[in-house]
């Protein structure tokens, strides 16, 4: 038979078995993985800044640099190795966004090009753009209603 074991004892023993938790080395990984991502794009911001392209084109050129470098390093299974050190860090920024689409799209190959690469691409990455979507329409609607009444 087994013995009944008592609440104080079940919270005792869960207390002893669970890993520690490392919530001050994670946040320190993902600010320091997040800002060196963003200093890295801050690098090619500058640089077109300094060969003469206006403001407005260089944020769109360096988000379109970090997409491509997201989606290269994904490619190269080093994305995967700096969102396990970095967690959040990485996957917030721009690029995080580029290997939730590049990741799936990879693993979902071999299941070709409709069924896998097509369907399976926003599998993550699906929601975050529904939902962001949906967000800019209310807020959009909300913008113009207080503009009218106001």
């Amino acid at each position: 038979m087994s013995k009944k074991i008592t609440p104080h004892e079940y919270r005792h023993l869960v207390e002893k078995t669970m890993p520690s938790s490392r919530v001050l080395r994670n946040v320190l990984a993902a600010f320091v993985t997040g800002g060196l991502i963003c200093a890295v794009a801050q690098v090619f911001f500058m640089g077109l800044k300094s060969m003469g392209v206006d403001e407005e084109t260089a944020f769109m050129l360096t988000t379109v640099i970090m997409i491509f470098l997201g989606a290269v390093l994904t490619g190269l299974n080093i994305y995967d190795k700096i969102g396990k050190f970095g967690g959040a860090g990485a996957s917030i920024p721009v690029t995080g966004f580029s290997n939730s689409i590049v990741s799936p799209a990879m693993e979902y190959k071999r299941e070709g090009y409709v069924m896998g690469v097509g369907a399976k691409m926003f599998l993550i990455a699906g929601p975050v753009l529904v939902y962001g979507i949906f967000a800019s329409v209310v807020a959009g609607l909300i913008y113009y209603v207080w503009t009218q009444v106001m």
